[in-house]
This record gives structure tokens, C-alpha cells and sequence, in this order.
């Protein structure tokens, strides 16, 4: 719903649990400055929590802190009532007719209504509810220094679509901030999470595929851990568990060693027993761990009988991750069984090799499905940003700060209707906070309006006048990421609306993690833009310089081309590039997130220290120079003017060809695309922008950074397919050819995952049978049999030996003269 400091909607019925509003005229302000806070005896432990998050949040954001009473004020004195519907009525009898009673028997639902002169009444269905309440109301209020206000027409009656509302909040190594959180901060999240309407948290285990210890722990993880049961246990929330199946050495169990069997089993009950509350276990199938379903199953049954001597109403869910094959159908086999210690399933948009859709309908109907989908990561990931430009890739990588409101709503209502029960995302750190946000106001009501949930977001977190610019300035950093980088003027508007926030911030908002994460956002992007124009252009100019090597020789055109490839003293955008750094230090002091490995001690480069690749070379120089040590050593100059004419006529077919580098979006038209990415964003019907890890990262690579660039970026098939893990095809058509041509194809394949390929034309003509890929320096090429072009179309196919093999980076269709 759509509440600003103009304008409200007012809520006149229930219909589903989507709140139904129509636009109210602007209305009066009820000034709550000098409110106080009137509670009904005898509230429970979370909702005194409720009561208390509510008044010290106000407090945060304005500076006034409401006195607390049991006793309604005087008429005319302003005053915020908090509670349970049934206790408000019963110790405030007068206030029955401002409450209906319609649809107050909705669990966490809450009514919110406001009363000229002076009167605010949050009133929760259950303890939830009055938490829910507190959260929303907070959203609703304006804040400036000394001063509470809210509009006097607000009459909200609402109650959320789906019952599981959650994000993993892992304390582990690989974080790129969470393993730096003290308790304070902790709460201050869980607190963050719950305005926006989530009702559960997931922790993770001491022991998970990650390092035993974080240089950034200010608690050790067992203890930690407990602290996040306890915060979860106050605010009435549930707690989760994320638990893999591993040995003491962090890796795969050897079900065939009882020994070791044993272990796992003592030494979950030892971690889950110490929990002072675990409101549900969920156990992946795989990612990490190789987990056969047939021991797999009897394994978690044993363990669920465990728990539940510590927590009797646990609930324990599974996942079917990296499941294939025989593995898939056993799970699902193993499910006919209906086993009674079983509570859900869990479907996940990394590994799960069964779209939303089927799983949902292969599992028994007694069991409730939720999700379980990456927000967190850019590339490599379940849902990746579509059509990413690769300068952003390169430097930004894979968890990278990501507000994607619009992308996260597109994935939601792509997903979520086949999770029954809800959903808990895979979060590594706050990079994603954006994304939480929008996942849980869509749980909560599926029809809310994006630009609306980030606008809640920005008047929220940042403050009452910032609120818009923020929210507008949200969108536009996911509008930064669409198209190419080089055309994109926006990035630049972008960047001189957060500059222009900048400078009139008070310092409250200067010094708030959330404002100094769009910043960081905005400047690195803007900074990207410039160097790529100024790399681009000298690209170009070292290539005019390579043109002119019959006129002047090719020792004289490459010495130009060096030349011309140099960086300036001063690089483009270096201020930008410098305020890019100060703000990394900003927000490692403020919410420690780890943007860089030396810097700031993260786990790796891919987990979010993207500060470590801001120089990364954008434009092909690094290759060009290689290529020029290389002619230098030829002994004759025909053969050198030869090798210049190759990088020059690089992507030229030559006439009657066809050139397609499927990893730019603008140079692939033969590329089949199947689905539009709204019904498809997790990309299991349809090819997918790739790129490839230079040696030089952490975690290792298979490209050196003297590559050509084009090498780099790919399409692909992901493996996620009904089939079980049998890839569809890479697929390009050709319309149009000369039916009595010949034609010949070149290729290039990424090696982001080892592999083999085979290509075939018009479903019968092999062109290669399966091949095993190598990095290529040169294209491979293959005749293409005459009868496949004669009616003039060519359909191209590419089918793998398995996994995610079938990576296709640059194809040449030749006319042969």
C-alpha cells in the first residue's frame, strides 16, 4: 500500500489477505509528539517487545521517546494505543466500535486505526499481530527532529497471504558482514526484519562448509547462535536452523562408516539441545554434502526423533539439492511413503534440478512446500541479473550491493505461488537488505506495488524528506544494470541524484550503513562508466593505429597502439574511484561489511569484496599487448601484417557471414531465446548470460586476464530442468542463407565448467560429435554439410555431457567463397 506524507489509502475490506484500499483525499496530520503509549495489563513477553521496539524506534528517527501507561489520557491528549484486540476491548471497552471485528481471527493479521483528535490504535489478532502493528506503524509515521506525526484517515485491516515470512541469517566465515555482528546489532536486525513483516529467522551450525573461525567473530558461533534463538524467542518470531549433512572435517559423510554416522547424529544434538528455542530444522539435500536419498532419509528420521526429545513441536524439512537422476526419482519415491516425521519440503533456486512448478505437483499434498531462493548473489547464481553488462560482472561480481526490487517481484511471482507455505531466503550478508524487504512485503500481500514497498523502505531507514529520492534512487541503481554500460546515461543522472542527497544528508543519515550502501553503489557504478568510455575509446584508437601498418610498418603501428593504450596520469572518474574507498571504510565501520580481502579481512573476492576489483581491465588491452609480443617475434613482416589483420578482422564472417559473441546482449541476434525473462528469471528454459573467473581471483578461474574479452562472456543452458539434469539444447537459427552456399562454422567455447560438447544442424546433420573443451586462443571450425543449408535455414544445436557444460561463447557462420 502506498503511504506518503501527501497522501493515504484507505482500507475499506478484507479479500484474500491482500489488504483493498481506495485513494483518500489529503488528510490532517495527528501530531503524536507528545503522545504516550497506552498498553493493556497483562501482555505477554513479545508483545512487550512489540511495545518496546515501538517506542525506541520513534525515538531513533525523531528524538521523542513516548512515555508508557495502562491508563487511556484525558480526552485531547494525544495517545497510541498497542494490543491485542480482545485485551484492548476488554480493558478500553469504548474502543470496540473503532475496531471491527471482521477478520480478526487471522493469526499475525492487525488492525490500524487513526482517530481525530489525538488517537492511534494498533490492535494485533494475536501477540503477532501486535508486533506486526508496531512494525507497520513505524512505516506509516513521519519523522523529523523533536516531531511524530501520522495522518488522521488511517483505517488498515490486514493480515499476511502466507503463513512463512523468513531470511537465513548465517553467522559463518563467508559472510560478507554478518560474522562481524555483535548482539546489539543483531536485535537491531531482527528488529529491521520484523517492521517489514518477516516472522523468522534462519541460523546456521558451527559446522557448515565454511571456516571454523572469522577473524570478525566478536562471539564464538555456538554462542552466537544461542543468541539468535534467544532474540527469536523474544519477539515471538520462529527460529530455523539450517543444518547440512557433514563429518567433523567439514566434509561429505561417508554413510558406510557407522562411526561416523554416530558423530553427525551427537554432534547435531549437542548444538540443536543447547538452542533455547528451534522452531523448525531444515536439512538440504546437498550444497554442501552428498546425501544418496535412500540413506539420505533414515539419516534426518533419526535426527528428528533427537530433536524432538529438545523441542517437541520441531518441525523437520528437506530439500531436494543436487538430487539428479536415479537420486531424483528416489526422493521422490521415498516421498510416496508419506513418513509421519516429515513436516515440508524445501525448494530451492540453487540446486534443485525440478522447476517450482513440477516439484510442488510431485509432492504428497500433505506436505507444505516453502522456498528457499537466493537474493543474495548477481551471477553464478539461481537468479541471475539478466543481460548483465560485463564490466559489472568483472569488477562487481557476485555479491555485489544488489537493490533489485523490480527483478525480486518478477522472481516472487514467478515462484512463490508454487511455495505454499512461504518462503526463507539464502541471504550471505546485508548486501541484499533491499531484497528482503521486498520479499517479505510480498509474502505478507503479493499485490503490493514495488515502487510502494521502497518507498516504505527509504522513509523507514533513511528518514521522512529522503524517503522519495531514496526509493527513486533504488530504482535507478537496478536501472544502472540494464543494457549496456557504455550507453547508459542514467548511471551518471544516478550518481548526481545520490550526490545531490549527499550533500543536504544530515549527518544521522550520512553515518546510516543502508544510505552509505547506495552511495558506495552509485559511485562505483559511475566510476565503471567512465573508465569504460576512456578504455574503450583508447581501444579504438590503438586499433586506427593498427590499421596503418602496411602505410608505416608494423613495428611503428604497435609501438602507436601501445602507446595508445596507456593509461592516463590521472584515470577517468578518479574522484569518484577515491569516494568509492572512503565509503568501503564507512561501512566497515558501521555494519563491517568486508569489501575488501586485504583491506577489510573478507573470506574471498566473490563474497562481496568488490573493492579488490574496482582496476580490473575493462577493454581488450591486456590481450592486445600479449598479442604483441607474440607478432614481434615473427622474423617476416608478411606474416607479422598477417597477424594484425587477424585482430582486426577478429568479428568479421566475411561476406555473406554472420558474427554472434553470445555474451553481449546487442551481438547475438541468431540466438534462440524461448521465454521471456518475467516467465522464466530463474533461466531453466532458456539461455542465460555466463562469465568466467580470471586466474587471478580467489577461488581460482580458468581464463588469465590476458584473454580477449570475448572469451570471457557466454550463453548457456542451466541444468535445472524437469529432465532431471538432461540439459536442453543451445540453440541459434539462421534464416535467409543462399540455399546453393557453403558454409563453414567457427566456435569458441567457455571454460567456466569443464566438459564436453557436440554440435549438431537441423536436428540430423552432426557437425561434431561430443568434444572435450580446452581454453581456446583460436576458434575450432567445421564444415557445415551442404544438404543442412539448402532450403536456406540453419538451426544450430548444442547439447552436453551434463552439469553446466554447455557454455558457448563466440560463434562465426562463414560463407565459403
Amino acid at each position: 500500500m502506498k503511504f506518503t506524507a501527501f497522501s493515504l489509502f484507505a482500507v475499506i475490506a478484507f479479500s484474500g489477505s491482500a489488504e483493498r484500499a481506495v485513494a483518500a483525499a489529503p488528510s490532517a496530520k495527528i501530531d503524536l509528539t507528545r503522545a504516550s503509549l497506552v498498553l493493556p495489563a497483562g501482555l505477554s513477553g513479545p508483545e512487550k517487545k512489540a511495545a518496546l521496539m515501538l517506542v525506541e524506534e520513534v525515538e531513533k528517527r525523531s528524538l521523542v521517546r513516548w512515555p508508557t501507561v495502562e491508563a487511556l489520557p484525558e480526552t485531547g491528549q494525544p495517545r497510541v494505543v498497542l494490543g491485542q484486540r480482545t485485551a484492548l476491548v476488554r480493558a478500553f471497552p469504548a474502543l470496540a466500535e473503532k475496531l471491527p471485528a471482521d477478520g480478526a481471527d487471522r493469526a499475525e493479521g492487525y488492525q490500524i486505526v487513526s482517530l481525530l483528535p489525538g488517537t492511534v490504535i494498533v490492535a494485533g489478532n494475536d501477540a503477532r499481530g501486535v508486533l506486526f502493528g508496531a512494525g507497520r506503524l513505524l512505516r506509516l509515521l513521519d519523522y523529523s527532529r523533536g516531531a511524530v506525526s501520522l495522518a488522521s484517515d488511517v483505517k488498515i485491516a490486514t493480515a499476511p497471504r502466507y503463513r512463512l515470512r523468513g531470511h537465513q541469517v548465517g553467522y559463518r566465515a563467508k559472510t560478507n558482514s554478518y560474522d562481524g555482528w555483535d548482539i546489539a546489532k543483531w536485535e537491531q536486525y531482527v528488529r529491521d526484519l520484523v517492521i517489514f513483516g518477516a516472522n523468522a529467522i534462519e541460523g546456521i551450525p558451527p559446522l557448515s562448509d565454511d571456516a571454523a573461525d572469522s577473524p570478525h567473530f566478536p562471539l564464538p558461533p555456538l554462542r552466537m547462535m544461542r543468541e539468535q534463538s534467544r532474540l527469536a524467542q523474544e519477539y515471538g518470531i520462529a527460529y530455523w536452523v539450517w543444518y547440512p549433512v557433514l563429518n567433523r572435517s567439514r566434509k561429505p559423510l561417508n554413510y558406510d562408516d557407522p562411526a561416523e554416522v554416530a558423530a553427525v547424529l551427537k554432534d547435531w544434538g549437542e548444538v540443536l539441545g543447547q538452542l533455547p528455542q528451534v522452531d523448525a530444522l531444515f536439512v538440504p539435500g546437498g550444497d554442501p554434502g552428498r546425501n544418496p536419498p535412500k540413506q539420505f532419509f533414515p539419516l534426518v528420521a533419526q535426527q528428528a526423533a533427537q530433536l524432538r526429545k529438545h523441542h517437541p513441536k520441531a518441525e523437520v524439512w528437506l530439500s531436494a539439492q543436487t538430487f539428479t537422476g536415479d537420486g531424483m526419482d528416489d526422493f521422490f519415491e521415498l516421498l510416496k511413503s508419506e513418513p509421519a516425521w516429515l513436516t515440508g519440503l524445501v525448494w530451492s533456486s540453487s540446486g534443485t534440478a525440478v522447476p517450482a512448478d513440477e516439484f510442488r505437483a510431485r509432492v504428497p499434498r500433505r506436505y507444505p512446500v516453502r522456498n528457499y531462493n537466493d537474493i543474495t548473489h548477481s551471477v553464478l547464481c539461481g537468479f541471475p541479473v539478466p543481460e548483465w553488462d560485463f564490466a559489472f560482472a568483472v569488477t562487481q561480481h557476485r555479491e555485489v550491493i544488489n537493490p533489485r526490487p523490480v527483478d525480486q517481484a518478477i522472481i516472487f511471482r514467478n515462484v512463490q505461488p508454487h511455495a505454499d507455505h512461504g518462503m526463507i531466503t539464502y541471504s550471505e550478508g546485508c548486501n541484499d537488505d533491499v531484497n528482503k524487504s521486498v520479499w517479505s512485503a510480498l509474502a505478507w500481500d503479493p499485490e503490493t506495488a514495488v515502487t510502494d514497498i521502497v518507498r516504505d523502505y527509504g522513509r523507514t531507514f533513511i528518514s521522512t524528506p529522503l524517503g522519495e529520492g531514496f526509493a527513486q534512487g533504488l530504482l535507478a541503481l537496478e536501472r544502472n544494470w540494464r543494457g549496456p554500460l557504455i550507453s547508459n546515461e542514467g548511471v551518471f543522472t544516478t550518481l548526481a541524484q545520490f550526490q545531490e542527497m549527499e550533500r543536504t544528508a544530515p549527518a544521522p543519515v550520512l553515518a546510516n550503513w543502508r544510505f552509505q550502501q547506495a552511495l558506495y553503489r552509485a559511485y562505483y557504478d559511475a566510476f565503471l562508466r567512465a573508465r569504460l568510455l576512456a578504455e574503450t575509446a583508447q581501444e579504438n584508437e590503438a586499433m586506427e593505429c593498427l590499421r596503418r601498418a602496411r602505410e608505416i610498418g608494423t613495428g611503428a603501428a604497435m609501438n602507436a597502439a601501445r602507446l595508445a593504450l596507456e593509461p592516463p596520469p590521472v584515470g577517468a572518474g578518479a574522484a569518484w574511484r577515491a569516494r568509492v574507498f572512503e565509503l568501503a571504510e564507512a561501512l566497515f565501520q558501521s555494519i563491517r561489511m568486508q569489501l575488501s580481502v586485504p583491506r577489510y579481512k573478507a573470506s574471498a573476492v566473490q563474497r562481496g569484496a568488490n573493492l579488490d576489483l574496482i582496476d580490473s581491465p575493462l577493454s581488450n588491452a591486456p590481450w592486445l599487448r600479449l598479442q604483441f609480443d607474440e607478432i614481434a617475434l615473427l622474423a617476416a613482416e608478411p606474416a607479422r601484417l598477417a597477424a594484425i589483420d587477424r585482430i582486426l578482422n577478429w568479428t568479421n564472417p566475411g561476406p555473406g557471414g554472420f558474427y554472434d559473441h553470445l555474451g553481449d546482449a546487442n551481438a547475438m541476434p541468431h540466438l534462440v531465446r524461448r521465454v521471456a525473462y518475467a516467465d522464466d528469471p530463474s533461466f531453466t528454459r532458456s539461455p542465460r548470460f555466463g562469465f568466467i573467473v580470471p586466474k587471478s581471483f580467489s577461488g581460482g578461474g580458468t581464463l588469465p586476464w590476458q584473454a580477449r574479452r570475448s572469451s570471457w562472456r557466454y550463453s548457456e543452458m542451466a541444468a535445472h530442468t524437469p529432465t532431471h539434469g538432461a540439459t536442453p539444447p543451445l540453440e541459434m537459427l539462421y534464416r535467409d542463407l543462399d540455399p546453393k552456399g557453403r558454409y563453414r562454422v567457427r566456435v569458441i567455447y567457455a571454460t567456466e565448467n569443464p566438459g564436453q560438447v557436440a554440435l549438431t544442424a537441423n536436428e540430423r546433420f552432426e557437425i561434431h560429435p561430443l568434444i572435450t573443451k580446452t581454453v581456446q586462443t583460436a576458434p575450432l571450425e567445421f564444415e557445415i554439410p551442404p544438404e543442412a543449408t539448402a532450403g536456406g535455414e540453419l538451426r544450430l544445436a548444442w547439447t552436453s555431457s551434463g552439469g553446466r557444460s554447455l557454455q558457448v561463447a563466440e560463434v562465426w557462420l562463414v560463407r565459403s567463397p
